[in-house]
């Protein structure tokens, strides 16, 4: 059975716990306000598509098709990235919460993260190259076997990564976070 196809539309103030959400196909829609936390978003299609002021937590995301979605000031917390369909996945985040999620063995390069908080987030083993994080608090994110090259963490915090099991060349640091590249050595820095 083949999916609705819902286009150029704006869902605003939506309780998706109480209304169903049709399974289908949206593209070029924005969710403004709207409350998807704890439900099954499986097999969904989201292409071009800003979503808003939503709370996203804990939402079943299997086979979920994220292609050039914006999340703007918005709660993504424990969400499994990993499980979503991979096929043209690409998304950025501005001003959200994503604490407890993960991106495990992602190829996602190039993704912006800007203004949230990545704790205790899973990047194990993904591809963020020329990803930038910009003013990111990363406490306790996991950063193993990751592919780091040429991201740019200059304005990030609170990360811990240990350049001899991650790939880091070209990346990008501050004089102000260098310790979090540092720490693993368990070598004493002073100003």
């Amino acid at each position: 059975m083949a999916k609705e196809y819902i286009e150029n539309q704006t869902f605003e103030q939506i309780e998706f716990d109480q209304k169903d959400l049709k399974k289908a196909e949206y593209d070029n829609c924005k969710f403004i306000n709207c409350n998807f936390m704890n439900l099954d978003l499986m097999d969904l299609i989201f292409s071009n598509c800003e979503i808003k002021s939503c709370d996203m937590s804990n939402a079943t995301i299997q086979n979920t098709a994220f292609r050039n979605v914006q999340f703007i000031d918005s709660k993504l917390i424990g969400l499994q990235f990993e499980s979503c369909n991979s096929l043209l996945l690409s998304f950025s985040f501005n001003n959200c919460m994503l604490q407890h999620s993960s991106f495990y063995k992602l190829n996602i390069p190039k993704s912006k993260f800007e203004n949230s908080q990545l704790i205790d987030v899973d990047f194990s083993e993904s591809n963020l190259s020329g990803s930038v994080f910009i003013s990111c608090d990363l406490k306790h994110s996991i950063f193993d076997h990751t592919n780091l090259e040429k991201v740019d963490f200059t304005t990030a915090k609170n990360f811990i990564i240990a350049p001899n099991s991650n790939i880091i060349k070209k990346a990008k640091f501050s004089k102000h976070n260098i310790t979090g590249l540092l720490s693993t050595f368990d070598i004493i820095i002073e100003d």
